[in-house]
């Protein structure tokens, strides 16, 4: 049963990867009434979180270009999915904002009591 839970705490954290992408899309969509400002912020939030994604923290630092570890891993993932979180809230999506985060806080006790960091 146990690695039945720890697949499914891999796979919440994909989907909470996700989320965060999802989060700092819809942010920027909600950012203005201009079409331009917000076509700008809602393509190039994500693109930012993807950025900083794959140069620190892709693969779990694998397959990232520059890998973190330790307290710098746990910094960049603490800026990220609270970025994620901070973006919903800032759309006025105070409710989801706080999902998004407690699930990440749920998702990285549990990946540190299983060493799946």
């Amino acid at each position: 049963m146990l690695p039945i839970a720890k697949g499914a705490n891999l796979a919440l954290m994909f989907f909470l990867e996700l989320g965060v992408l999802a989060s700092a899309g819809y942010w920027g969509f909600t950012l203005s009434q201009h079409w331009g400002v917000k076509l700008l912020a809602g393509l190039g939030a994500p693109a930012l979180f993807i950025a900083a994604w794959a140069l620190f923290g892709a693969g779990g630092g694998a397959n990232a270009v520059i890998p973190l570890t330790g307290l710098a891993r746990a910094a960049l993932e603490i800026l990220w999915f609270g970025g994620g979180a901070l973006a919903l809230y800032a759309a006025g999506a105070a409710v989801p904002a706080g999902a998004l985060a407690a699930l990440f806080v749920v998702n990285a006790v549990l990946r540190i009591v299983w060493k799946q960091v």
